[in-house]
This record gives C-alpha cells, sequence and structure tokens, in this order.
C-alpha cells in the first residue's frame, strides 16, 4: 500500500466496511494516512483480512464488530475505538442490508431489518461521535445512498426508502452542523462491480443507459470519499455526489 500523509492524524470510522465499497474506502483512507476502525457486523474473517492488509502497507487499523442498529453495541464500538486509535474525526456510513422483495411479500421485520441499519444506525453512529467533533470544532460525516434512493426501484421499497432517508439526514445535519465546521455529505454509486451473494443474480452486462458504458469501480466510489475527508473539500457539505457514469442525472 502505498501511503501519504494527506489524512494524517485523522481516524475514520467506516461501517460495514469488511467487503466491497466499503473495504476499498478503508484501504483508500488507510493509503491516505488515516488511522482505519473497520466496522463489521458479520463478517469477522473479511474485516481481519482488511486490517491485516493495511497494517502490511505499515498503516494503522483495527477491527470493530457491533451492529450497528443496537444503541447500546454502538456506544461499546465507540469507546473501543477511541481507546485504540484516538478520537473519530471522519465518519463513513456504508453498512446497508441489500434485500430484494416485493413490497406486497415484505413484512414489517424485513422492513425495520433495513431501516434499523439505514437510519437507526446512522443515528447511532452520528450520536456517539457528535461529542468530540463537537469539542474539536471539526468533523466529516459522509453517508452512502444510491440511485434507486432517487429512481426508486422494484424490489427496493424498503432500501430506496432507507437510502432517501439517509439524503434527508444530510442535508438537515449540514445545516444544523456547519455552523460548527462539521461538514455532512452523501456519496450516491450507481451500478458498482461487487461480490455478489450466490443466491442473488448475475449482473447484466453494462447498458447503453450508462453514458460511461460501464459499471464503476469499488475504489472509484472510495475515492471519491477520500477526497471529500480531504482539505481540498473543506467547502463542501450537504451536497449529494453522485458517481454513476452518468446513469442518473440530476
Amino acid at each position: 500500500m502505498h501511503s501519504s500523509a494527506e489524512l494524517a492524524g485523522c481516524v475514520a470510522l467506516i461501517t460495514g466496511a469488511a467487503k466491497n465499497i466499503g473495504r476499498a474506502i478503508a484501504l483508500e483512507l488507510a493509503a491516505a494516512g488515516a488511522s482505519v476502525a473497520v466496522n463489521t457486523r458479520a463478517s469477522v474473517a473479511e474485516a481481519e483480512a482488511v486490517v491485516a492488509e493495511i497494517r502490511a502497507g505499515g498503516g494503522k487499523a483495527g477491527v470493530f464488530v457491533a451492529d450497528i442498529a443496537q444503541a447500546d453495541a454502538v456506544t461499546a464500538m465507540h469507546r473501543a475505538v477511541e481507546q485504540q486509535l484516538g478520537p473519530v474525526t471522519d465518519l463513513i456510513l456504508n453498512a446497508s442490508v441489500r434485500r430484494e422483495i416485493a413490497f406486497t411479500a415484505m413484512t414489517f421485520e424485513e422492513w425495520r431489518e433495513v431501516m434499523g441499519i439505514s437510519l437507526d444506525g446512522s443515528f447511532h453512529c452520528i450520536k456517539a461521535v457528535l461529542p468530540g467533533m463537537l469539542a474539536a470544532g471539526s468533523g466529516n460525516i459522509i453517508t452512502l445512498a444510491g440511485d434507486t434512493a432517487f429512481t426508486g426501484a422494484v424490489g427496493k421499497v424498503h432500501s430506496s426508502a432507507g437510502k432517501s432517508g439517509l439524503a434527508g439526514m444530510t442535508r438537515a445535519l449540514a445545516r444544523e452542523l456547519g455552523p460548527q465546521h462539521i461538514r455532512v455529505n452523501c456519496v450516491s454509486p450507481g451500478h458498482i462491480n461487487t461480490v455478489r451473494p450466490a443466491h442473488r443474480a448475475a449482473r447484466p452486462q453494462a447498458s447503453a443507459a450508462i453514458p460511461l458504458g460501464r459499471y464503476g469501480e469499488s475504489s472509484e466510489i472510495a475515492a471519491t470519499v477520500r477526497f471529500l475527508c480531504s482539505s481540498g473539500a473543506a467547502y463542501i457539505t450537504g451536497q449529494i455526489v453522485h458517481v454513476n457514469g452518468g446513469q442518473w442525472m440530476f
């Protein structure tokens, strides 16, 4: 891992960072010099592999297992991150549940599982890190949404609603926390090449609906997050940054 000092002194807590986009963000921020807290709910072996890769490159990182839908678990996780790495300067809310089910068949429990991570989990994590950011007079919070939050999608009413909620949370918090020099932004990925569970169908080939003619890579989302964490983005807050090859334009 080639590291720089761009984010030296920063401590980034990334939820759902064991695989795919979360993993890429963890590696990218570590390469920029940040100490990285890799959160996972269940993918412990994968999270440990991410941390091992960061440490092998000379970076500082740790695994922090917690279900962010549970307030007590988040409180304990935050305490452990502060003890091991220091006060959180950058919170990246990447964790999500990607289930596909028709609304007519959706149970309230399935609805609540998605909301519990997307919205409740974001609430718990922000509440945990905010006192430290307010005391420091600075901080950076980034949520991860997705195109379906803005376009809708069949079988994804719950995830579309949760991600739309994150977009609204982002804007409201940016207005409320701006005077305290805490920035809040949202990155919204389009179609990204990720490792998909065996039970999910293979992705179709990239279509003409994407002006750039291809799916994106997790590293491209990570690069956007890295920029938003950097001093170069010091005057950017309350924004929804769409990284989707032009498939959906706003």
